[in-house]
C-alpha cells in the first residue's frame, strides 16, 4: 500500500482516493465475506477477507498519511478493546454461558458510553443497513427499560401498525403509507428480537428461498411453453405451487 500510494512512483488510481471514495468498497468487501460464508465456500471466504483486510490497510495508510494513525495503532486499540472487554479471560472475572458473555459484552459497551457522555443510540452507525441498525437502537432503548412486557404485546402493536398502513392505503396518501410501512417494519424487527431472530437473517434466506422458487418457475415454463406471455397470474400460481412443492420432495 506504501508503492501505491507513494506520489513517486505509485498508482494514478490509488493516489486520488479518500475515505469518502473507499468507503463504499469497504462496505462491498464486507458484504462478499458474508455472501462467502452463507454460501459455504471457505476458498472463496479466504479470497474475500484478503480484500477485506486489504480496506483497513487502505484506511489505516490515508490515516497515516495525514498524521492520525497507522496499521499498528489499529491492531493495538482492537486488542486492548478485547482485553478489556473480556475480563472473564484476561481477568478475575467468571462467566456461565455465551448468553451471559454477550450480556457482560453490552453492559461493557453501555459502561464505555456512559463514561464518554455519550447517549444511549449514540454510536449506531447510520450506514448500517436499515434492519440492522433498526435492531440495534430497539436493544439499545430495551436496555434501559424502554420495552415491550412480553412477545404477545409486541405482536398485538403489529396488529395496531397494519391496521394504521390499511388506513393510510385506503386514504390514498402517500406519505401516511410510507410512515405506517416504516412503523409495521420497525415493529417486525422487534418482534424478531422478542423471538431471538436475527431480521436481516431472516430477509435473507427468504430472498434466497424466493429466487430459488422463482428459477424453478423459470423452467416450467421453459419446459411447458417457453413464453411467459402464455400464462395468466392464475397459470402462473400454479406453477409457484409446484415450486413450492419441490422445496418438499427434494
Amino acid at each position: 500500500m506504501d508503492r501505491l500510494r507513494n506520489p513517486d512512483g505509485g498508482c494514478v488510481w490509488d493516489l486520488e482516493q479518500t475515505f469518502e471514495t473507499i468507503a463504499p468498497y469497504t462496505l462491498e468487501e464486507a458484504y462478499e465475506v458474508v455472501d462467502a460464508i452463507t454460501r459455504g465456500n471457505l476458498e472463496d471466504l479466504r479470497d474475500e477477507l484478503g480484500d477485506l483486510l486489504l480496506q483497513v490497510v487502505y484506511h489505516a495508510r490515508m490515516a497515516e498519511e495525514v498524521g492520525a494513525f497507522g496499521f499498528d495503532d489499529v491492531v493495538t486499540t482492537i486488542c486492548d478493546k478485547m482485553i478489556r472487554r473480556h475480563p472473564n479471560v484476561f481477568g478475575r472475572e467468571t462467566v456461565e454461558s455465551a448468553e451471559a458473555q454477550t450480556e457482560a459484552w453490552e453492559a461493557l459497551k453501555a459502561d464505555e458510553r456512559g463514561a464518554s457522555g455519550a447517549g444511549t443510540l449514540d454510536g449506531v452507525p447510520v450506514a448500517l443497513p436499515a434492519l440492522v441498525r433498526g435492531s440495534k437502537l430497539s436493544s439499545r432503548a430495551a436496555r434501559v427499560g424502554f420495552e415491550w412486557p412480553d412477545t404477545a404485546a409486541v405482536r398485538r402493536k403489529l396488529d395496531e401498525e397494519v391496521a394504521e398502513l390499511d388506513e393510510a392505503i385506503v386514504a390514498g396518501d402517500p406519505d401516511a403509507m410510507a410512515d405506517e410501512m416504516g412503523d409495521t417494519l420497525f415493529t417486525l424487527i422487534n418482534l424478531c428480537r422478542h423471538l431471538k431472530l436475527d431480521p436481516e437473517r431472516c430477509l435473507r434466506e427468504a430472498n434466497s428461498k424466493f429466487e430459488t422458487r422463482f428459477r424453478r418457475m423459470e423452467e416450467l415454463v421453459r419446459s411447458e411453453k417457453g413464453d411467459w406471455a402464455g400464462y395468466d397470474i392464475e397459470a402462473l400460481e400454479l406453477l409457484w405451487q409446484k415450486a413450492k412443492q419441490a422445496d418438499r420432495t427434494g
